[in-house]
């Protein structure tokens, strides 16, 4: 009898995606990843939060994003995110605030700053913009001519703030584009694609995409990992069970008050119970129970 094939773990996955470029001895994948995002020479990098860790005790939301550090000290945020929960601002920004904040302790100097970067490579469409990558920095506003001061610059400032820096990848977007291979960005977006065919092209261009590959296979033989993607896939998805049973019975219990205040008016203008009972939805009892309440 053929042995079934395994099927690998989605590398678009979170928690596979930091298993694969925080895995001890892949440096080189994740500088290659960053090189090609970032378009500059990085040296040398070290991982901050190899571990996969539960970010609460009560409940197990995991943290999965990649922190790292340069050489030069830029500090980096690097996440996947697969689905769209809408808040990828709030998200990047909260990020981009802890890498300023942890930063500096008490009595050091701001000039001791490192720069913060935060990049999300995300599988949905976000931004209304006609490209697939953004950057984005503290910019200045062009402002009123009311605030105008003739100092003779022929080149103003744009940036307000070199420190804060945000990078977004919609892969959506990018294989609207049906893209060939020409660029390092090219061969490591094509990992993300599924299409085998691609997949094992830029495996053999690219020595770090192969090891990136490699460590996928041995991650998805591996029974522990899949028992831990298997988890974090369970957790995950009670949670937004939950949290979805949470708004819900949020919503259920307005409509209850609504009703209620009806009620309440109503029966302050003597309309009888049944009345009420047909036009709220509330049983004659609750009404009774509401009239004892206002008298």
């Amino acid at each position: 009898m053929a042995k079934k094939e395994l099927k690998l773990l989605p590398i678009k996955n979170d928690y596979v995606f930091k298993r694969v470029f925080s895995y001890k001895g892949n440096e080189d994948v994740l500088i290659d990843l960053l090189e090609a995002i970032l378009k500059r020479k990085i040296n040398n990098l070290t991982v901050k939060n190899p571990e996969v860790l539960s970010e609460k005790k009560e409940g197990k939301k995991f943290i999965l994003d990649i922190k790292a550090e340069l050489d030069d000290g830029t500090m980096l945020d690097i996440e996947m995110q697969t689905a769209d929960e809408k808040n990828i601002e709030e998200r990047s920004t909260v990020y981009e605030s802890r890498m300023i904040s942890e930063q500096l302790q008490t009595g050091e100097k701001y000039t001791q700053l490192n720069k913060a970067i935060f990049i999300g490579i995300l599988d949905f469409e976000r931004y209304k913009r006609n490209s697939y990558y953004h950057i984005a920095r503290p910019r200045f506003d062009e402002i009123g001519e009311e605030y105008y001061v003739d100092m003779g610059y022929k080149e103003q400032d744009e940036i307000a703030t070199k420190y804060i820096e945000m990078h977004y990848i919609e892969l959506p977007k990018y294989f609207k584009k049906n893209p060939t291979i020409n660029t390092k960005l090219d061969e490591w977006l094509w990992l993300f694609s599924g299409d085998e065919e691609k997949m094992e092209m830029v495996k053999k261009k690219n020595k770090n995409v192969k090891k990136a590959m490699d460590t996928l296979e041995r991650i998805s033989l591996d029974p522990r990992e899949r028992e831990m993607y298997e988890s974090i896939q369970t957790e995950e998805f009670l949670q937004k069970i939950s949290e979805n049973n949470f708004k819900e019975e949020g919503i259920r219990e307005g409509e209850r008050q609504t009703k209620m205040e009806i009620a309440k008016k109503m029966l302050r203008k003597n309309i009888e119970t049944r009345e009420i009972a047909d036009i709220t939805g509330l049983t004659e009892e609750e009404i009774e129970n509401i009239r004892k309440e206002i008298l």
